[in-house]
Protein backbone atom coordinates (compact mmCIF):
# COMPACT_ATOMS: atom_id res chain seq x y z
CA UNK A 1 0.00 0.00 0.00
CA UNK A 2 1.02 3.64 -0.42
CA UNK A 3 2.00 5.62 2.69
CA UNK A 4 3.56 8.96 3.59
CA UNK A 5 6.14 8.56 6.36
CA UNK A 6 8.89 10.45 8.15
CA UNK A 7 12.21 9.00 9.35
CA UNK A 8 13.40 12.29 10.82
CA UNK A 9 11.89 15.57 11.95
CA UNK A 10 11.87 18.74 9.91
CA UNK A 11 10.05 20.63 7.17
CA UNK A 12 7.93 19.23 4.38
CA UNK A 13 11.10 17.95 2.71
CA UNK A 14 11.27 15.06 5.23
CA UNK A 15 8.04 13.49 3.88
CA UNK A 16 8.74 10.15 2.19
CA UNK A 17 6.44 8.16 -0.11
CA UNK A 18 6.73 4.44 0.54
CA UNK A 19 5.16 1.15 -0.44
CA UNK A 20 4.41 -0.75 2.76
CA UNK A 21 2.66 -4.02 3.57
CA UNK A 22 -1.04 -3.69 4.40
CA UNK A 23 -1.19 -3.81 8.21
CA UNK A 24 -2.77 -6.77 9.97
CA UNK A 25 -5.25 -5.67 12.64
CA UNK A 26 -4.69 -6.79 16.21
CA UNK A 27 -7.37 -8.55 18.22
CA UNK A 28 -8.97 -5.26 19.29
CA UNK A 29 -8.43 -3.43 16.01
CA UNK A 30 -10.14 -2.99 12.66
CA UNK A 31 -8.47 -2.58 9.28
CA UNK A 32 -9.87 0.40 7.39
CA UNK A 33 -9.53 0.99 3.67
CA UNK A 34 -9.23 4.75 3.71
CA UNK A 35 -11.10 7.07 1.38
CA UNK A 36 -10.08 10.40 2.98
CA UNK A 37 -7.59 11.68 5.50
CA UNK A 38 -7.71 15.04 7.22
CA UNK A 39 -4.73 17.40 7.17
CA UNK A 40 -4.16 19.04 10.57
CA UNK A 41 -1.64 21.21 12.35
CA UNK A 42 -1.09 18.16 14.54
CA UNK A 43 0.37 16.43 11.49
CA UNK A 44 2.76 19.32 10.96
CA UNK A 45 3.73 19.35 14.65
CA UNK A 46 4.31 15.60 14.48
CA UNK A 47 6.53 16.10 11.43
CA UNK A 48 8.45 18.83 13.27
CA UNK A 49 9.03 16.64 16.32
CA UNK A 50 6.88 18.48 18.84
CA UNK A 51 5.44 15.18 20.10
CA UNK A 52 8.77 13.33 20.24
CA UNK A 53 8.71 13.41 24.05
CA UNK A 54 4.95 13.74 24.57
CA UNK A 55 3.22 11.70 27.25
CA UNK A 56 -0.26 12.45 25.87
CA UNK A 57 0.58 11.70 22.23
CA UNK A 58 3.61 9.38 22.32
CA UNK A 59 5.10 8.89 18.88
CA UNK A 60 8.33 7.40 17.55
CA UNK A 61 10.12 7.21 14.22
CA UNK A 62 9.49 6.06 11.58
CA UNK A 63 5.89 7.31 11.60
CA UNK A 64 3.13 7.27 9.01
CA UNK A 65 1.54 10.70 9.31
CA UNK A 66 -2.16 11.51 9.60
CA UNK A 67 -4.32 11.25 12.72
CA UNK A 68 -7.84 11.01 11.28
CA UNK A 69 -9.57 9.36 8.41
CA UNK A 70 -12.73 7.80 7.01
CA UNK A 71 -13.37 4.76 4.85
CA UNK A 72 -14.73 1.22 5.01
CA UNK A 73 -13.79 -1.74 7.17
CA UNK A 74 -11.82 -4.47 5.41
CA UNK A 75 -10.93 -6.81 8.30
CA UNK A 76 -11.95 -7.27 11.94
CA UNK A 77 -9.77 -8.25 14.87
CA UNK A 78 -10.78 -11.43 16.67
CA UNK A 79 -12.25 -9.53 19.66
CA UNK A 80 -14.22 -6.94 17.66
CA UNK A 81 -17.95 -7.59 17.57
CA UNK A 82 -19.57 -4.16 17.09
CA UNK A 83 -18.48 -3.62 13.47
CA UNK A 84 -18.87 -5.57 10.25
CA UNK A 85 -16.78 -5.77 7.10
CA UNK A 86 -18.00 -3.06 4.73
CA UNK A 87 -19.15 -0.66 7.46
CA UNK A 88 -18.57 3.03 6.72
CA UNK A 89 -16.45 4.39 9.58
CA UNK A 90 -14.30 7.28 10.74
CA UNK A 91 -11.79 7.86 13.53
CA UNK A 92 -9.22 10.28 14.94
CA UNK A 93 -6.14 10.31 17.21
CA UNK A 94 -4.54 7.26 15.64
CA UNK A 95 -1.46 7.86 13.48
CA UNK A 96 -1.32 6.37 10.02
CA UNK A 97 -4.07 7.91 7.88
CA UNK A 98 -1.76 9.19 5.11
CA UNK A 99 -2.02 5.72 3.59
CA UNK A 100 -4.32 3.37 1.71
CA UNK A 101 -5.09 1.33 4.85
CA UNK A 102 -4.88 1.83 8.61
CA UNK A 103 -5.26 -0.55 11.54
CA UNK A 104 -7.09 1.34 14.29
CA UNK A 105 -8.19 0.42 17.81
CA UNK A 106 -11.91 -0.33 17.52
CA UNK A 107 -12.84 1.85 20.49
CA UNK A 108 -11.62 4.91 18.56
CA UNK A 109 -13.80 4.14 15.52
CA UNK A 110 -17.35 5.34 14.90
CA UNK A 111 -20.00 4.36 12.37
CA UNK A 112 -20.74 6.96 9.70
CA UNK A 113 -24.46 7.36 8.90
CA UNK A 114 -25.44 6.67 5.30
CA UNK A 115 -26.70 10.25 4.99
CA UNK A 116 -23.23 11.69 5.69
CA UNK A 117 -20.58 11.69 2.93
CA UNK A 118 -17.30 10.09 3.97
CA UNK A 119 -15.38 13.26 3.18
CA UNK A 120 -17.44 15.22 5.71
CA UNK A 121 -16.94 12.46 8.27
CA UNK A 122 -13.18 12.66 7.72
CA UNK A 123 -13.23 16.45 7.93
CA UNK A 124 -15.29 16.50 11.14
CA UNK A 125 -13.61 14.02 13.46
CA UNK A 126 -10.54 15.81 14.84
CA UNK A 127 -11.86 19.33 14.43
CA UNK A 128 -15.45 18.51 15.33
CA UNK A 129 -14.68 16.52 18.46
CA UNK A 130 -12.19 19.18 19.55
CA UNK A 131 -14.74 21.97 19.15
CA UNK A 132 -17.33 19.81 20.92
CA UNK A 133 -15.33 19.28 24.11
CA UNK A 134 -14.00 22.84 24.14
CA UNK A 135 -17.48 24.35 23.88
CA UNK A 136 -19.36 21.91 26.13
CA UNK A 137 -16.85 20.68 28.70
CA UNK A 138 -14.13 23.33 29.01
CA UNK A 139 -15.77 26.63 28.08
CA UNK A 140 -19.25 25.55 29.23
CA UNK A 141 -20.81 27.88 26.68
CA UNK A 142 -24.45 28.84 26.93
CA UNK A 143 -26.84 31.77 27.35
CA UNK A 144 -25.20 34.71 29.10
CA UNK A 145 -21.65 33.51 28.39
CA UNK A 146 -19.32 35.61 26.26
CA UNK A 147 -16.31 34.15 24.46
CA UNK A 148 -13.56 35.09 22.05
CA UNK A 149 -12.47 32.62 19.37
CA UNK A 150 -9.07 33.17 17.77
CA UNK A 151 -8.28 31.82 14.30
CA UNK A 152 -12.01 31.79 13.72
CA UNK A 153 -11.84 31.03 10.00
CA UNK A 154 -9.89 27.82 10.59
CA UNK A 155 -11.45 24.39 10.87
CA UNK A 156 -11.83 24.30 14.65
CA UNK A 157 -12.54 28.02 14.84
CA UNK A 158 -15.48 27.88 12.44
CA UNK A 159 -17.00 25.00 14.40
CA UNK A 160 -16.47 26.73 17.75
CA UNK A 161 -18.18 29.86 16.47
CA UNK A 162 -21.17 27.86 15.23
CA UNK A 163 -21.52 25.66 18.31
CA UNK A 164 -21.08 28.60 20.67
CA UNK A 165 -23.73 30.64 18.88
CA UNK A 166 -26.14 27.69 18.81
CA UNK A 167 -25.65 27.18 22.54
CA UNK A 168 -26.71 30.80 23.09
CA UNK A 169 -23.31 32.32 23.86
CA UNK A 170 -22.15 35.68 22.53
CA UNK A 171 -19.21 34.87 20.26
CA UNK A 172 -16.52 37.33 19.23
CA UNK A 173 -13.94 36.26 16.67
CA UNK A 174 -10.49 37.26 15.47
CA UNK A 175 -8.78 36.51 12.17
CA UNK A 176 -5.80 37.71 10.15
CA UNK A 177 -7.74 39.30 7.25
CA UNK A 178 -11.07 40.98 6.65
CA UNK A 179 -12.08 38.22 4.23
CA UNK A 180 -11.54 35.63 6.96
CA UNK A 181 -13.44 37.82 9.43
CA UNK A 182 -16.43 37.69 7.10
CA UNK A 183 -16.24 33.88 7.19
CA UNK A 184 -16.57 34.06 10.98
CA UNK A 185 -19.53 36.43 10.75
CA UNK A 186 -21.21 34.10 8.28
CA UNK A 187 -20.78 31.27 10.79
CA UNK A 188 -22.58 33.24 13.52
CA UNK A 189 -20.03 35.46 15.26
CA UNK A 190 -21.59 38.52 16.86
CA UNK A 191 -18.54 40.51 15.79
CA UNK A 192 -15.32 39.60 14.01
CA UNK A 193 -12.18 41.71 13.74
CA UNK A 194 -8.44 41.47 13.11
CA UNK A 195 -5.74 40.59 15.63
CA UNK A 196 -4.30 44.06 14.95
CA UNK A 197 -1.01 43.34 16.77
CA UNK A 198 -2.80 42.58 20.02
CA UNK A 199 -5.23 45.47 19.91
CA UNK A 200 -8.05 42.94 19.59
CA UNK A 201 -8.03 42.98 23.41
CA UNK A 202 -8.98 46.66 23.41
CA UNK A 203 -11.78 45.95 20.92
CA UNK A 204 -13.11 43.15 23.14
CA UNK A 205 -13.04 45.41 26.20
CA UNK A 206 -14.94 48.09 24.30
CA UNK A 207 -17.55 45.61 23.07
CA UNK A 208 -18.11 44.26 26.59
CA UNK A 209 -18.31 47.60 28.35
CA UNK A 210 -14.81 47.20 29.79
CA UNK A 211 -15.57 43.84 31.40
CA UNK A 212 -13.84 41.39 29.04
CA UNK A 213 -15.13 38.02 27.91
CA UNK A 214 -15.76 35.00 30.12
CA UNK A 215 -13.70 32.63 27.96
CA UNK A 216 -10.97 33.00 25.35
CA UNK A 217 -10.16 30.09 23.01
CA UNK A 218 -6.56 30.57 21.84
CA UNK A 219 -4.89 28.11 19.43
CA UNK A 220 -2.29 30.64 18.29
CA UNK A 221 0.10 30.92 21.23
CA UNK A 222 2.97 33.36 21.36
CA UNK A 223 1.54 36.16 19.16
CA UNK A 224 -1.79 36.34 21.04
CA UNK A 225 -1.72 34.74 24.49
CA UNK A 226 -0.74 37.71 26.60
CA UNK A 227 -3.31 39.91 24.88
CA UNK A 228 -5.83 37.11 25.40
CA UNK A 229 -5.25 37.65 29.12
CA UNK A 230 -6.09 41.33 28.63
CA UNK A 231 -9.30 40.41 26.82
CA UNK A 232 -10.57 38.18 29.66
CA UNK A 233 -12.75 39.30 32.56
CA UNK A 234 -11.69 39.03 36.20
CA UNK A 235 -11.66 35.34 37.21
CA UNK A 236 -12.27 34.37 33.60
CA UNK A 237 -10.84 31.44 31.66
CA UNK A 238 -8.17 31.38 28.95
CA UNK A 239 -8.10 28.12 26.98
CA UNK A 240 -4.76 27.66 25.24
CA UNK A 241 -5.42 24.68 22.98
CA UNK A 242 -2.68 25.14 20.41
CA UNK A 243 0.48 27.01 19.50
CA UNK A 244 0.47 27.36 15.73
CA UNK A 245 2.16 30.76 16.11
CA UNK A 246 4.85 29.46 18.46
CA UNK A 247 5.11 28.37 22.08
CA UNK A 248 4.95 30.72 25.05
CA UNK A 249 7.93 29.73 27.16
CA UNK A 250 8.27 32.63 29.58
CA UNK A 251 4.85 33.06 31.21
CA UNK A 252 5.08 33.83 34.91
CA UNK A 253 2.01 32.65 36.87
CA UNK A 254 1.90 36.03 38.60
CA UNK A 255 0.73 37.47 35.27
CA UNK A 256 -2.55 35.58 35.70
CA UNK A 257 -3.06 37.29 39.04
CA UNK A 258 -2.21 40.69 37.67
CA UNK A 259 -4.65 40.18 34.80
CA UNK A 260 -7.54 39.53 37.19
CA UNK A 261 -7.04 36.19 38.96
CA UNK A 262 -7.46 34.36 35.67
CA UNK A 263 -7.64 30.63 35.05
CA UNK A 264 -5.38 29.28 32.28
CA UNK A 265 -5.74 25.74 30.94
CA UNK A 266 -3.98 23.75 28.22
CA UNK A 267 -6.38 20.88 27.41
CA UNK A 268 -5.82 18.08 24.92
CA UNK A 269 -8.40 16.11 22.99
CA UNK A 270 -6.98 12.75 24.12
CA UNK A 271 -8.01 13.45 27.70
CA UNK A 272 -11.57 14.10 26.54
CA UNK A 273 -11.80 10.96 24.38
CA UNK A 274 -10.90 8.22 26.84
CA UNK A 275 -13.45 5.52 25.96
CA UNK A 276 -15.69 4.33 23.14
CA UNK A 277 -18.86 5.73 24.71
CA UNK A 278 -17.44 9.26 24.83
CA UNK A 279 -15.99 9.08 21.32
CA UNK A 280 -19.30 7.89 19.90
CA UNK A 281 -21.36 10.41 21.85
CA UNK A 282 -19.33 13.36 20.62
CA UNK A 283 -19.20 12.08 17.05
CA UNK A 284 -22.94 11.43 17.02
CA UNK A 285 -23.63 15.04 18.07
CA UNK A 286 -21.41 16.39 15.29
CA UNK A 287 -22.69 13.98 12.62
CA UNK A 288 -26.35 14.67 13.45
CA UNK A 289 -25.79 18.42 13.22
CA UNK A 290 -24.01 18.08 9.87
CA UNK A 291 -26.83 15.96 8.47
CA UNK A 292 -29.46 18.37 9.80
CA UNK A 293 -27.62 21.32 8.31
CA UNK A 294 -27.27 23.14 11.64
CA UNK A 295 -23.49 22.75 11.47
CA UNK A 296 -21.29 23.37 8.43
CA UNK A 297 -17.71 22.44 7.70
CA UNK A 298 -15.85 24.31 4.99
CA UNK A 299 -13.50 21.98 3.13
CA UNK A 300 -10.53 24.12 2.15
CA UNK A 301 -9.34 21.80 -0.60
CA UNK A 302 -8.76 18.22 -1.62
CA UNK A 303 -5.32 16.93 -2.49
CA UNK A 304 -3.77 13.50 -3.02
CA UNK A 305 -1.01 11.45 -1.44
CA UNK A 306 1.23 12.69 -4.25
CA UNK A 307 0.87 16.33 -3.17
CA UNK A 308 0.98 16.23 0.62
CA UNK A 309 3.97 18.58 0.76
CA UNK A 310 1.94 21.38 -0.81
CA UNK A 311 -0.97 20.75 1.56
CA UNK A 312 1.39 21.10 4.54
CA UNK A 313 2.94 24.28 3.17
CA UNK A 314 -0.46 25.85 2.50
CA UNK A 315 -1.63 25.09 6.02
CA UNK A 316 1.58 26.39 7.59
CA UNK A 317 1.31 29.63 5.64
CA UNK A 318 -2.38 30.04 6.56
CA UNK A 319 -3.52 29.78 2.95
CA UNK A 320 -6.39 27.49 3.87
CA UNK A 321 -9.78 28.58 5.18
CA UNK A 322 -11.49 25.55 6.63
CA UNK A 323 -10.40 21.92 6.55
CA UNK A 324 -8.00 20.45 3.97
CA UNK A 325 -8.45 16.79 3.01
CA UNK A 326 -6.40 14.13 1.26
CA UNK A 327 -8.47 12.04 -1.13
CA UNK A 328 -6.98 8.57 -1.01
CA UNK A 329 -9.39 6.18 -2.72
Amino acid sequence: MRAIQIDRYGGSEVLIRRELPIPCPGADEVLIRLAYSGVNFMDIHTREGKYARSRTYPQTLPTTLGIEGAGTIELLGSKVDDFRVGDRVAYCLSWGSYADYAAVAAWRVVHVPDALPLELAAASMFHGLTAHYLAHDVGKLGPGVTCLVHSASGGIGQLLVQIGAQLGATVYATTSTEAKAQVARNRGATAAFLYDHGRFADTVRALTGGRGVDVVFDPVGRPTLRDSLRATRTKGLVVSFGSVGGNVTDLNPIELGEAGSLFLTRPRLADHLTDAKTVRRRAADIFEALIAGTLSIGIAGRTTLDNVEQAHQDLEHRKTVGKPLIRIA
